[in-house]
C-alpha cells in the first residue's frame, strides 16, 4: 500500500466513528473561525474527556488542526486534507473497470 492510500485510510477510519463524524461536520460548518473544545462539547453533548480522545484521533488523521489561543484551543477542519480525501475517492469516477478473468485449469 502506498503512502497516499495510508493517509486516506487513516482519514476515513477516523471519520468512521459516529461521534468523530459529528465533530468533523460541526467544524466544517464552523468554517475558518473554528470552535473551542467547550463549544464543541456544548453542541455534541460529549463529555470533555471523550471529546478530547475523538479530537486527538481527528488531529492524528490530519483532518483537524488545533491552535492554542491563550488558554483555549481552537479546532478547525483542515479543508485541504478533506478535499484531498474526497479527490482520492472520486479521481477515477465512471472510468470503467476492466474485469480480469482467470482460467480454471
Amino acid at each position: 500500500m502506498n503512502e497516499r492510500n495510508s493517509t486516506v485510510a487513516r482519514a476515513l477510519a477516523a471519520l468512521g466513528h459516529e461521534a468523530r463524524l459529528q465533530i468533523f461536520r460541526l467544524l466544517v460548518r464552523a468554517g475558518d473561525e473554528g470552535l473551542i473544545v467547550g463549544d464543541i462539547a456544548s453542541h455534541t453533548g460529549l463529555p470533555l474527556s471523550t471529546l478530547a480522545h475523538h479530537l486527538r484521533t481527528l488531529v492524528t488523521a490530519g483532518l483537524v488542526k488545533q491552535e492554542r489561543r491563550g488558554r483555549e484551543i481552537v479546532n478547525r477542519a483542515d479543508y485541504r486534507a478533506m478535499n484531498r480525501t474526497l479527490d482520492y475517492l472520486t479521481a477515477e469516477c465512471c472510468m470503467g473497470v476492466e474485469l480480469v478473468r482467470q482460467k480454471v485449469a
